[in-house]
């Protein structure tokens, strides 16, 4: 049995397990059961009571609309489209399994060592996630927006490379299917006046069938977001 099985049988194994998250999130957690089960695989831990998938899925939420909030701020002129996208490169898998590599994550997660795949995997992006859901639970919104912000934002994520990324969704969606040999195609299924502005709903067409829509007050913003549902939907 591993000393994090049993960090709850002594005051000390508690006490070190405080210490190893101090030294990965820079605080020391009020209910080390949540990050305890942040913390722990589905490899290692079967039901959904003690995994980390439930707090994940929470993470993945507050990490969101705390990376929307930032963006929102900061880029003031900025439409949707060009928000979206720039938080989808900022929360992308592959992102966030790299910062939590650097963060020291791997080093307190349990999870399966013997499964090669797993080690290679990026769960522990996801175990991230769970630690931000974790750290909400214990602490709220907004100790969690600043920790969000400090420990992930300002150190990981360098905004003026990222706009220079050329990660381009609609791109990005159309080179897929031209190696597919498939047809997409983008569509402007509707125009209206909403709040006094033009709204336009831009379809995407995959051979012929509408996949995804997106809505945007300029035709450019409406099909990235079409462009992100798309992509999204076809797990690319």
């Amino acid at each position: 049995m591993s000393w994090l099985s049993s960090i709850f049988s002594t005051d000390k194994h508690r006490e070190n397990f405080r210490e190893q998250l101090k030294n990965v999130l820079g605080f020391k957690p009020g209910n080390v059961e949540l990050y305890l089960t942040a913390l722990s695989h589905r490899s290692v831990k079967e039901t959904a009571e003690e995994n980390n998938e439930r707090l994940e899925y929470l993470g993945d939420a507050i990490l969101s609309a705390v990376v929307a909030d930032y963006l929102f701020m900061r880029y003031p002129k900025k439409g949707e489209g060009f928000l979206t996208e720039m938080r989808s490169k900022m929360v992308n898998r592959q992102m966030l399994n790299d910062i939590a590599l650097k963060m020291g994550v791997k080093k307190i997660t349990q999870f399966n060592k013997i499964d090669s795949a797993l080690k290679n995997s990026q769960i522990f992006g996801n175990t991230l996630e769970a630690l931000v859901g974790a750290i909400y639970l214990d602490k709220g919104y907004k100790q969690t927006l600043r920790w969000v912000t400090k420990r992930i934002i300002l150190p990981h994520l360098l905004l003026d490379d990222l706009e220079l990324q050329d990660i381009n969704i609609k791109n990005k969606l159309i080179g897929w299917a031209n190696k597919q040999s498939r047809s997409i195609d983008f569509e402007t299924l509707e125009e209206k006046q909403e709040r006094g502005r033009r709204l336009f709903i831009v379809g995407v067409k995959l051979d012929g069938e509408v996949i995804a829509a997106g809505r945007g007050f300029n035709k450019k913003d409406a099909s990235q977001m079409a462009a992100l549902q798309a992509v999204e939907k076809l797990g690319l």
